[in-house]
């Protein structure tokens, strides 16, 4: 029986166990002997604690322990050494002094571990700085740092300036012995969600070298296509006998969830580890990624942007744009890129310029979902009823009786609700609407599409049709209509072979509701 490392991110309880474990050791090797201070981001429950325990094994030189995995061969030394493991997740309250007890509490197990002391009564740079030095003294061998979840206090306080600012210069004065320190240091290793300035947190390591977007590295964490089909056959044929499915239609599935993740241009896909496993010890198919909750920084920072939530679909950036500083950022986008809800979908090598869009449905209807208060209506149980009544609507291909359900619940939503009041009489407020409810019972509705003449409006798919939808507000459903033929939007699936229909639809900026509509066959 195979047993998944559900919620396990400790490498040597894993290996000893006996639970899967997804061989990253060659890159574990590589990136140990070729640099020496790395900064890695990625989103979160993405494996990053379990890569950064990994490294604290292979330095500890606990050999046994990666028996048959690629590493096995490489290394030859396998050389022990003092590691100093530090994880930040804890800190959430928000505040310096938590932050201070918290480390004085780590400072004072490693002192004890180690059998070196230093003055509880100094500052937290001195006393880490000395505390260093003195492993060294007494071992002889330069000691590794190991930095988990870095920007988990920033994280916390992240529209608040003031406590932000104070906990950015309590972080900064912590690290900022680590380039003194260089003699004494054989290798360190820094992980976050996202990308705080370099400049204002690590601002004494100009060596420190940042491989979020390294190819080389794009698949430290995270599965790849191989690694599944290699590594969990077993378990996708459990999925598909739970299921009643084929094994192929199992692997369909998994990968329209889970993968699509990529983190350099021209980079190898990779599938959310968490939602795998997830997936793989309770054989069922669901959006595991959103069980705990929208982060509460995420939903802030999408109202502080006032975020148009349909042009994500297909962002272009470039790599300065989203590749960005957190606490700098004058888009949604780094905020949104890193944490996991966008990634990188295309590059044009002439221009430079990136595409973004979701990575796979987990992550978009999850994160719709979540977005429904606050784009729709505070009464989720409510709308999820509606979305109900409107997705069987759908796929009886009654999209008249579909528009009859939505109006009736625009009508229903209290003028002060959501969170884009400056946008109630605009058509992009409700293109919006539409976009997150249509969303959230279809894997196929985008919005804003260009296309060689536009963007159109909505773009909703199912097995047997294309529908094209123009939206106007206090308009003309016939001006709508128009301008589907005019711009050409249902041109690039004429040889799709789905039955083609336009749809125009008017909304009433006074009533606040579906107005009136019209569905044309094209």
């Amino acid at each position: 029986m195979i047993r998944y490392p559900i919620g396990i991110q400790t490498f040597e309880k894993i290996r000893k166990g006996h639970y899967l474990y997804v061989d990253k050791t060659k890159c574990v090797y590589d990136l140990a002997n070729s640099l020496s201070y790395v900064f890695l981001s990625r989103p979160r429950r993405f494996g990053k604690s379990l890569l950064v325990s990994t490294f604290d094994s292979y330095f500890r030189g606990k050999k046994e322990l990666f028996s048959g995995l690629d590493i096995e061969t490489l290394e030859q030394d396998w050389t022990e050494y003092p590691v100093l493991h530090f994880d930040l997740s804890d800190i959430k309250l928000g505040t310096t002094e938590q932050f201070e007890i918290n480390i004085n509490a780590t400072l004072s197990s490693m002192e004890e571990s180690y059998g070196v002391t230093t003055s509880t009564d100094r500052d937290i740079s001195t006393r880490f700085r000395l505390l260093v030095e003195n492993i060294y003294k007494k071992t002889g061998k330069q000691v590794v740092i190991l930095i988990d979840e870095y920007d988990s206090p920033l994280l916390t306080v992240l529209h608040d300036p003031e406590r932000l600012d104070a906990m950015r210069t309590v972080l900064q004065s912590f690290f900022s012995p680590l380039k003194k320190l260089d003699p004494y240091l054989r290798f360190v290793f820094i992980t976050g969600i996202t990308k705080f300035s370099q400049l204002s947190i690590f601002s004494q390591l100009n060596n420190l070298s940042n491989i979020t977007m390294t190819p080389q590295y794009s698949t430290i964490v995270g599965f790849t296509q191989e690694e599944i089909e290699r590594d969990f056959k077993d378990g996708i044929q459990s999925i598909a006998e739970y299921n009643k499915i084929t094994y192929q239609e199992a692997l369909s599935k998994l990968k329209n969830l889970y993968d699509g993740y990529h983190f350099s241009r021209d980079s190898e896909g990779v599938y959310n580890p968490f939602s795998v496993l997830r997936a793989m010890n309770t054989k069922q198919l669901e959006n595991f990624w959103f069980e705990t909750g929208t982060p509460t920084y995420l939903i802030k920072t999408l109202q502080s942007h006032n975020t148009f939530i349909p042009e994500l679909e297909e962002s272009k950036a470039f790599s300065s744009d989203f590749d960005a500083p957190t606490e700098a950022m004058v888009s949604v986008l780094p905020l949104l890129y890193q944490s996991g809800y966008l990634t990188i979908k295309d590059y044009n090598p002439y221009t430079t310029e990136y595409t973004l869009g979701f990575p796979n449905t987990e992550v978009k209807v999850g994160l719709l979902h979540s977005l429904i208060p606050y784009y729709v209506s505070k009464e989720s149980t409510k709308a999820s009823s509606t979305l109900g009544n409107m997705w069987l609507a759908l796929m009886k291909d009654d999209l008249d009786g579909m528009l009859h359900i939505a109006r009736s619940f625009f009508a229903s939503i209290p003028y002060q609700e959501g969170t884009l009041k400056d946008m109630k009489t605009s058509e992009g407020h409700y293109t919006a609407m539409l976009y997150v409810m249509f969303s959230l019972f279809s894997n196929f509705c985008y919005s804003q599409v260009r296309t060689a003449e536009g963007r159109m409006d909505i773009l909703l798919k199912t097995a047997s049709t294309i529908y094209v939808m123009e939206l106007k507000i206090d308009g003309s459903v016939d001006d709508a209509l128009a301008q589907i033929d005019h711009q050409g939007y249902l041109i690039p699936f004429e040889t799709d072979g789905r039955r083609l229909v336009k749809v125009g639809i008017n909304f009433s900026s006074k009533e606040r509701t579906i107005k009136e509509w019209k569905i044309v066959k094209g």
